[in-house]
C-alpha cells in the first residue's frame, strides 16, 4: 500500500536517479541503495579546515572554503584523516530534489561506532545533515575523526541519506499502537513520551565474563574504514566487563561502545530513528548513528532479539550510568511503500541480530 507521505524506499530511491533528481559522478555501488536509505560516497578531495562552519542563507560552502581551506588532501589512493581536524569533502552525489521532497542525513552504523564525526553540508544551509524540499545543488561532508585516525579514499561511504515527502512521524497514540502490534521495543511496560519510545542501558553483561562493552583506546594506529574485520580488538579497545554494581562512570571525553537492554524492531512499512537524548537528564550523548532501516530486528528477516549498539560519550564532567537507566528515544515514520529487500536481507546489512558488537571493520577473537 502506498502513502501519500512517508518515508522513500529504496524503488523509489532508485528511480530519483532515473528522473535526474539524484546525479552521481559515477556509476552507483551495488549495495549503496538501502530498504530506507542512500549511502553516499566521498569526492576526490579533502579540505583541511580551520573550524567547522555552517554556510548560513546567503553563502555557498565552495566560498567559504576558499576562505577557510588549510590545505587539499587528495583522497584518489587514499590518506589519513587525523583526529582533532575538521574536514569538509565534496560528495560524489549531489540533488535536484523535487518541491515536495526533503531529506535528512545521518552517519552510518560503522562510522559512529567508530567515533567519526560527520555532518552532511549543502549550500545556505541553516542547520546540519537538513535538506529542505527542493533543495538543488552540491552535497559536503564535514568528518572529523575524535578517537582514531582513519583512512579514507574517493568512494568510501560514511554517511547516509533518507529521502521523505512530508510529515511522516507516528504520534503518540499511533506508536503505542503499533507497539501493542508489532512490539517494538522488548519491554513491558513501554516508555513512549516527546514522539518516541524509549531505550535503556544493558550494564548486566553478557557470557560468563559479564562484558558491558568497550572503551576506546588513544594512540592507535589507523583504521581502515573501507577494510573489514582488518583490525585486532585489543589493539583499539579497552573491554568493559560487570562488577557486581550494574554501573558504569564515564570519564569525560572518553568515547564508549553498549547496547541496549531491550532488542528492537522496525517492522517492514516504518523506518526508525535514535533521536538525541535530552541533556537534562545527564550530561553525555548516545548514538551518533542514527538510522534503522525497515526490517531490522525482524524475525522474517534474521533479526529477532537486536539490540542497539549504543555509542556514548560523556561531556565536562564524569557521569553514573546506572543498569535499566534510560538513554535514547526511537522515533518511528511511516514509508511511502514496502522495500523491495528489508534489512537483514541485503549485502549491505552488517548488524542485523546483533547483540553488543563492535563495526565490521574488528576481527572477532
Amino acid at each position: 500500500m502506498t502513502r501519500d507521505n512517508g518515508i522513500l524506499a529504496d524503488g523509489a530511491i532508485e528511480a530519483l536517479f532515473a528522473s535526474g533528481a539524484l546525479i552521481s559522478e559515477a556509476p552507483l555501488d551495488p549495495d549503496q541503495i538501502q530498504p530506507a536509505s542512500l549511502d553516499l560516497r566521498l569526492g576526490a578531495k579533502a579540505f583541511r579546515v580551520r573550524a567547522s562552519f555552517m554556510p548560513g542563507p546567503a553563502h555557498l560552502v565552495a566560498d567559504k572554503l576558499d576562505r577557510l581551506k588549510l590545505h587539499v588532501v587528495d583522497l584518489t589512493e587514499g590518506a589519513v584523516l587525523e583526529t582533532g581536524c575538521v574536514y569538509i569533502v565534496p560528495l560524489m552525489e549531489r540533488l535536484t530534489l523535487p518541491a515536495v521532497m526533503s531529506a535528512s542525513a545521518n552517519p552510518k552504523s560503522s562510522t559512529g561506532r567508530l567515533d567519526i564525526f560527520t555532518r552532511v553540508i549543502t549550500d545556505r544551509a541553516q542547520e546540519f545533515d537538513k535538506i529542505p524540499a527542493g533543495y538543488s545543488g552540491p552535497l559536503y561532508l564535514e568528518i572529523s575523526p575524535r578517537t582514531f585516525p582513519v583512512i579514507v579514499r574517493r568512494g568510501s561511504r560514511l554517511s547516509q541519506i533518507r529521502f521523505r515527502i512530508g510529515q511522516a512521524l507516528l504520534s503518540e497514540g499511533e506508536l503505542l499502537d503499533l507497539h501493542a502490534r508489532e512490539t517494538l521495543v522488548a519491554s513491558e511496560a513501554p516508555n513512549v513520551s516527546g514522539g518516541g519510545i524509549a531505550l535503556s542501558i544493558d550494564l548486566k553483561g553478557t557470557g560468563a565474563d559479564g562484558l558491558i562493552g568497550y572503551r576506546g583506546k588513544h594512540h592507535t594506529a589507523v583504521v581502515d574504514v573501507d577494510k573489514k574485520a582488518g583490525h585486532g580488538i585489543y589493539d583499539f579497545w579497552e573491554p568493559l566487563y560487570a562488577r557486581g554494581s550494574d554501573e558504569l562512570i564515564l570519564d569525560p571525553d572518553e568515547f564508549y561502545i553498549l547496547v541496549s537492554r531491550e532488542a528492537v524492531h522496525v517492522p517492514p512499512l516504518y523506518a526508525a530513528e535514535m533521536t538525541p537524548f535530552d541533556p537534562l537528564v545527564g550530561e553525555f550523548r548516545v548514538h551518533y548513528a542514527g538510522f534503522f532501516d525497515p526490517g531490522f530486528g525482524h524475525e522474517h528477516a534474521g533479526g529477532r532479539g537486536s539490540r542497539a549498539v549504543l555509542e556514548v560519550r560523556s561531556h565536562e564532567v564524569p557521569f553514573i550510568l546506572e543498569h535499566g537507566q534510560i538513554v535514547g528515544r526511537l522515533v518511528y515514520e511511516h514509508m511511502l511503500d514496502r522495500p523491495r529487500s528489508l534489512y537483514g536481507l541485503g549485502a549491505g546489512s552488517n548488524y542485523q541480530a546483533q547483540g553488543l558488537k563492535l563495526s565490521k571493520h574488528f576481527r572477532p577473537e
